[in-house]
């Protein structure tokens, strides 16, 4: 079954990646003209990548990747998604940049690219697309140069507890194996796009992500939450004067988005 599920995702991800690159969330042409598509918290905690080898694990169509480039990275993408490798790569070329991309399942990936990284990067919106958090952190530590950094930005697993109109509980907080199936019409960043698609999601506890790399031997460095999102990819959302977004009537009530660092021994 858990073939069909990351097939249905990938055809799912096609479909909003055709939607995405022409959309005002993504902002292609602001990013085209020099805007980073990365945000403070990232920049802030992973630091200076000039020179070192990246791997940012399920980049969509690619404008994170090429934004830690042009900081000056060696910088690889992967993604499960055909049409946003496609999209990648001739927005790499369309830059005059040397990022590389690479089609790949998370979990099939060592079969699909060779060597090792100084940071291996993920951020918002990836982990629940994955199942088994174990493998996810196998395949980073296989990836990391001894003393290498995996960093990822993500969106708290609390968010993801309630429903679309954050009126209720709806979801479970822990990862209970079998996978929350939903039919799905637009996208967060065109909630009126004319696609439809079935979609399968795994909600994932901290303690899950931080146990799965700690068993790889991942030394934790850091871990912060914080009460707003960068993004406005939320239903309800109200954005305060520190350019942030929260739920309207859960306003640093609730934990959006969390951030864990670790170096490989």
């Amino acid at each position: 079954m858990e073939q069909e599920y990351f097939e249905a995702n990938r055809q799912a991800w096609n479909l909003r990646t055709a939607v995405h690159k022409n959309s005002a969330f993504y902002d292609v042409a602001g990013f085209k003209a020099g805007k980073s598509s990365l945000n403070a918290i990232e920049l802030e905690e992973v630091g200076d990548v000039v020179g070192k080898r990246l791997l940012h694990l399920q980049c969509h169509f690619g404008q994170d990747t090429l934004s830690w480039a042009r900081l000056g990275a060696e910088a690889t993408g992967i993604d499960l998604s055909d049409e946003a490798i496609k999209e990648a790569e001739k927005l790499n070329r369309e830059l005059g940049l040397d990022a590389r991309f690479v089609c790949s399942n998370v979990y099939d990936l060592k079969e699909n690219l060779q060597g090792q990284f100084d940071i291996v990067f993920t951020s918002y919106g990836v982990i629940g697309w994955l199942p088994d958090l174990n493998r996810w952190a196998e395949v980073i530590a296989h990836f990391l140069k001894p003393g290498g950094t995996f960093y990822m930005a993500e969106f708290h697993p609390v968010v993801w507890m309630f429903d679309n109109e954050f009126a209720q509980v709806q979801y479970p907080y822990h990862n209970t194996s079998e996978p929350i199936v939903e039919e799905q019409t637009g996208t967060y960043a065109d909630r009126d796009a004319p696609i439809r698609y079935k979609e399968y999601s795994w909600n994932h506890s901290l303690s899950e992500v931080i146990t799965a790399l700690l068993n790889q031997g991942l030394k934790l460095e850091l871990f912060h939450e914080f009460p707003y999102s960068p993004y406005n990819c939320f239903s309800h959302t109200v954005q305060g004067p520190d350019g942030y977004w929260r739920i309207k009537h859960l306003q640093n009530l609730i934990p959006m988005v969390y951030s864990v660092k670790c170096r490989k021994m």
